[in-house]
């Protein structure tokens, strides 16, 4: 596929609004400040995890001396949720000041920021995680592959009732078998062999495998902006020294960074492969290209099925790519290559027929599309073998849920007393996507209009109108944004990410149902924050994304 070539950093810079240059030192003074709370808020988000089982840290058995390693300090649940509430506090005002001075001149060395959240997401992973018990669970899921259970029919109290140590351990989801996908389950067995049955053990494993992950789609993004130190430093800010990505996914342990590892690599093969390659009759190479995108999307799906929307962006980016043009047409009469435009091929006469309805066109197509998808399908069905469709059930079970966090919560409950429990779903689940739709025709125009590049912004546009519209929300969820937008030049669309994050992370303090005691005085997190606050947040930052997106509103530059 030909797409239109990646313009110098200045372009680039112009394309996102000219940048506020104020005074030298006003611009240092909001980068060092947002630094600061950046490095606050990780302090905060260590210091939570190294205290040791708390409200907001679930206990691991296992033998002493074994990693990840704690302190036993006991800390009462008021200061345990107001260090996590401080970090995400703090974390948030930094990374919103850091952005802010980018976008008014302030610059440092990128590789500085890339290996200060190297060093804290390795500590972090050294630490036990806090936030959720999720953690128990995949070990628990890994336990069962090991023992020769089915890990999609078989839930964590059957296995522990059969005296498994590590099952015995789980607290929330006890009565769920797994969702994600058989590379997951991979992972969750090789960290079960390893650690035998000891929890601490097989949880430390786990959390390895997630660092790994974290940090190689740093350095895919870091890669991505070779060249371009601003480019770079964006990237580091909004993933691998995000404080909001360290707490909530690396000190939370969850394997979402594996799966989004896969769909950065996949984008990324994508932009570098497809948008360089502009050599006439290199239809094979193209399609080994996007079948290599398609496979890194296919091993995405074997951990978390939401990656797939990354590959439905992927496609969508390349359709209005290739309508964009211009259009390399391999075969002309003098036998030389042609570059069309939208309009296609000038000639003496004026434009001819347009390019999008000539064979050309129709073969870029056919060759992006059908090698993305043949190399998801065959990647993806192999992931099938181990255990077969089983997975599907607990996944699309999970997926029918409604947080409480989540403004279809009060929808939900409105229409089940009107048309029953059943019913009230389905409303819902058909809203959201009818929801999600228009979300994406609005986001898409937007690029259309701001953008010269088209393929990663297709697929940021279907993640963030499905993060937007879906009515299962949790905090860690947003990391498939992130890893997106990073992809992105700066825009307004930073601030919404930004605050809908922020909203989910102060309102799942803790993410936790299941063996801990709430005392009164906090109780008024999950009926005022979660219950209330949280849903209205979520729903302003969506009612401001359709104004800004809205076509007579927006503007026709990205802009900050």
């Amino acid at each position: 596929m030909t797409v239109p070539p990646e313009r110098p950093a200045a372009a680039r810079l112009a394309a996102t609004g000219p940048i506020r240059r104020g005074a030298p030192s006003a611009a240092t003074r909001l980068g060092s400040a947002g630094l600061a709370a950046i490095g606050i808020s990780v302090a905060l988000t260590l210091t939570v995890a190294a205290l040791g089982p708390s409200i907001m840290e679930p206990a691991l058995p296992g033998r002493p001396g074994q990693p990840p390693w704690s302190f036993t300090a006991h800390p009462s649940p008021y200061l345990a949720v107001a260090l996590t509430a401080a970090a995400i506090v703090t974390g948030t005002t930094g990374l919103a000041l850091s952005i802010y001075a980018t976008l008014r001149g302030w610059r440092v060395q990128p590789r500085l920021i890339l290996a200060a959240g190297i060093i804290g997401a390795i500590a972090l992973a050294l630490l036990p995680p806090f936030g959720s018990s999720d953690h128990l669970s995949y070990a628990a899921y890994g336990r069962m592959a090991i023992t020769g259970h089915d890990p999609y029919t078989t839930t964590p109290a059957a296995l522990a009732r059969l005296g498994d140590p590590v099952a015995a351990a789980v607290q929330d989801w006890r009565t769920s078998p797994s969702v994600y996908g058989s590379l997951a389950v991979a992972g969750q067995a090789l960290a079960a062999r390893i650690g035998g049955g000891s929890v601490r053990l097989t949880v430390f494993v786990l959390s390895l495998l997630n660092l790994l992950a974290f940090v190689l789609t740093g350095l895919v993004l870091h890669w991505l902006g070779r060249g371009d130190p601003g480019r770079q430093l964006r990237a580091a800010l909004l993933w691998i020294a995000n404080p909001l990505m360290l707490l909530v996914l690396v000190a939370g342990a969850h394997l979402d960074s594996q799966a989004i590892m896969f769909a950065v690599a996949a984008v990324a093969v994508a932009v570098t492969g497809l948008a360089t390659d502009r050599t006439a009759g290199r239809l094979r190479r193209q399609a080994l290209i996007a079948a290599a995108a398609g496979a890194l999307l296919g091993l995405g799906f074997a951990i978390k099925v939401t990656t797939a929307l990354v590959g439905a962006g992927l496609a969508i980016g390349f359709l209005l790519a290739i309508r964009r043009g211009p259009v390399l047409v391999p075969h002309s009469p003098d036998g030389r290559s042609r570059l069309t435009g939208p309009a296609g091929p000038a000639g003496p006469d004026g434009p001819a027929e347009p390019a999008d309805q000539s064979g050309a066109a129709w073969r870029q197509r056919a060759t992006v599309l059908g090698g993305l998808t043949g190399g998801f399908v065959v990647v993806a069905a192999a992931s099938l073998l181990p255990w077969g469709t089983a997975m599907f059930g607990p996944g699309l079970h999970a997926g029918s849920f409604t947080s409480i966090g989540s403004p279809w919560r009060l929808v939900r409950s409105g229409l089940r007393q009107l048309v029953g429990e059943s019913a009230a779903e389905t409303v819902v689940k058909a809203g959201a996507v009818l929801l999600a739709v228009a979300l994406l025709v609005l986001l898409l125009r937007y690029f259309w209009s701001a953008s010269d590049q088209l393929i990663a912004p297709g697929a940021f546009a279907v993640v963030f109108a499905w993060l937007l519209a879906w009515p299962y929300v949790l905090p860690w969820y947003d990391g498939l944004g992130w890893a997106m937008l990073a992809l992105l030049p700066a825009s307004r669309l930073d601030w919404l990410l930004l605050a809908r994050t922020a909203a989910l992370a102060i309102g799942y303090l803790p993410a936790r149902a299941t063996g801990i005691v709430v005392p009164g005085g906090l109780r008024w997190l999950e009926t005022v924050v979660r219950t209330a606050i949280t849903p209205a947040a979520l729903l302003a930052v969506l009612i401001v994304a359709v104004v800004w997106l809205w076509p007579s509103t927006q503007p026709r530059t990205v802009t900050p």
